[in-house]
């Protein structure tokens, strides 16, 4: 097994994005899996944000640069234009000034990739709708009581929340993830409805 193969399906495809030789920002970087396959198979120079000491352990031991940062904080530490990609997986929905997050990432890096569940899936949809109890799903897998999700959005929220933050989506693809079999599928018809992740390419408008 490769570690492409062990990397989460809407990394893998972030990985395909990057061109090779890019300088990369990864905020949320948790044990820096995609900051160490970027390096090791795009050649790329890679530096990640993280508030978790015991993931920032993990990826300080596999020889990468991480700092300990609050994201709701700002990133003051970078300049204007550092990165040629910020990436944000998995985390807008648990940051608390989510827009301020992706007015930051747009100042230091020339574009953004953002990869979040979609809150707007049939499933997710049906779960509330027929057993009137908060989702939980291999997308969304956390209780309502411990889930680290604060805000619950969907493809059609997202693409306004950009808009509204003065930002335009480069490019958008909506997924169906099986990681329990090792699958990926894009969604091509009513991905607010049939895909249950979304990634996208955004800069400033």
């Amino acid at each position: 097994m490769t570690v492409s193969d062990l990397l989460r399906s809407d990394l893998r495809l972030i990985t395909e994005m990057v061109p090779e030789g890019s300088r990369v920002l990864d905020l949320g970087c948790g044990d820096g899996s995609l900051m160490a396959h970027l390096r090791d198979e795009k050649d790329c120079t890679v530096r990640g944000v993280d508030l978790s000491p015991e993931d920032i352990a993990s990826a300080l031991a596999r020889g990468l640069s991480v700092v300990q940062t609050d994201l709701d904080e700002g990133l003051s530490g970078y300049a204007d234009g550092s990165f040629d990609f910020v990436v944000l997986s998995q985390t807008l929905q648990v940051v608390r000034r989510p827009a301020f997050v992706l007015r930051e990432m747009l100042r230091v890096g020339e574009r953004g990739i953002v990869t979040f569940p979609n809150f707007g899936h049939w499933r997710v949809r049906g779960y509330l709708a027929l057993k009137g109890r908060m989702p939980v799903s291999r997308s969304i897998p956390f209780s309502w009581y411990d889930t680290p999700n604060i805000h619950h959005t969907t493809i059609t929220d997202f693409r306004d929340f950009v808009t509204a933050n003065g930002a335009a989506i480069e490019r958008e693809i909506s997924l169906v993830t099986r990681e329990w079999a090792g699958q990926i599928r894009r969604v091509h018809v009513w991905p607010n409805l049939l895909a249950d992740t979304a990634v996208a390419v955004v800069r400033r408008a």
